[in-house]
């Protein structure tokens, strides 16, 4: 029950500040930036306490990713995959009126999910409320 509440508390802090950060990305980026680098300070300074060495250390990271589904991603991206799969031109070969079609595209599509986003925090509030 304890463990419910302290996570649904975390849920809904982080849905309040990714909202609030969404409209300074600039800013959003140089904390979550900050908060990236000092988490893998952490990191490499445990390992560093517990004596791991460098090949012992890619082995561990590399069973890691791969265990979790991360490595491709992490390494080249899901874009760069399926743009491949689906035989897509690179970016630099692609014409300008590609491009910008596509970006239109982009936008739109987050304009939609940016509603829907609004709507669904109106239904939550209001369910919260009753």
């Amino acid at each position: 029950m304890l463990r419910k509440k302290v996570l649904r508390f975390f849920d809904k802090l982080e849905d309040k500040v990714r909202g609030r950060l969404s409209h300074y990305p600039i800013l959003y980026a140089f904390l979550g930036g900050i908060g990236v680098v000092l988490f893998w300070r952490g990191v490499w300074h445990i390992a560093d306490d517990i004596n791991i060495s460098s090949i012992i250390s890619i082995i561990i990271g590399s069973i890691l990713l791969l265990i979790t589904g991360v490595f491709v991603s992490a390494f080249i991206g899901s874009r760069l995959i399926i743009s491949g799969l689906i035989g897509e031109e690179k970016l630099v070969e692609k014409e300008e009126s590609e491009i910008e079609t596509e970006e239109a595209q982009i936008k739109n599509l987050q304009n939609t999910l940016s509603r829907l986003e609004k709507k669904l925090d109106h239904i939550d509030r209001e369910i919260e409320e009753k």
